[in-house]
């Protein structure tokens, strides 16, 4: 059952206020629990399946307000859907967090996964289920370019329809992925593209794509 209002400017989740920013956003019952349900807004922010780098990677989130961090922890429960019928034959469950976000959302960096690419049984498409990009000079096409060696992208297990745990720390302007609690990290992001040194956290989700989130915990550093 839907709690909230998905055309509020804000929402209310955990004891935490977000800002809404390019998405519907709404509080319902999922599996037993209250979790945010959140997918793009397409009145925002069109998509051109023949422009993609120029209407994705977009500020696609939930905004966490009254916060700022430079160094420390982010951790959060994901759940990706792809959309019936979907805008986008090839939406991969896009779902990540956005990090670093300024005050009008014009600059911010952000890691997510794609879920169905993780799966999958081609190791070009397993290559590609993880995402580092940072807006708006830095996303995902222009990052596959030769010169910057794959450094943005690689594998980590995951998967549509299922609870997945990512925690990302922020470090020296380092940031560093881990997937479902695993000791070592999936992803190490060393040379990191953003505008800001600080900001806020965003929970990001993008075409084709519902996405579910629940138990944020931040740690500042």
């Amino acid at each position: 059952m839907t709690i909230t209002n998905v055309y509020a400017q804000t929402i209310q989740f955990e004891n935490k206020e977000f800002k809404i920013s390019n998405v519907t956003a709404s509080v319902i019952d999922f599996e037993g629990d209250k979790v945010l349900k959140i997918e793009r807004d397409l009145d925002k922010i069109p998509f051109d399946v023949n422009h993609l780098e120029n209407t994705v990677d977009e500020a696609t989130f939930l905004k966490l307000t009254n916060t700022n961090i430079d160094n420390g922890v982010i951790e959060v429960k994901v759940y990706s859907q792809i959309q019936n019928p979907s805008p986008f034959e090839f939406a991969q469950g896009f779902i990540g967090l956005a990090f670093n976000i300024n005050k009008d959302n014009s600059a911010f960096e952000s890691i997510y996964l794609r879920p169905k690419a993780a799966r999958s049984e081609q190791q070009f498409a397993r290559n590609h289920s993880v995402q580092y990009y940072a807006y708006p000079d830095f996303k995902f096409e222009k990052l596959r370019k030769p010169e910057f060696k794959g450094q943005y992208e690689t594998y980590a297990d995951s998967g549509l329809n299922e609870w997945i745990t990512l925690r990302i720390e922020l470090k020296k302007g380092v940031a560093i992925l881990y997937v479902n609690n695993q000791k070592h990290p999936s992803f190490v992001v060393n040379e990191r593209k953003g505008k800001t040194q600080s900001g806020s956290i965003g929970l990001w989700v993008d075409i084709g794509t519902i996405g579910y989130f629940k138990d944020l915990k931040i740690t500042k550093q």
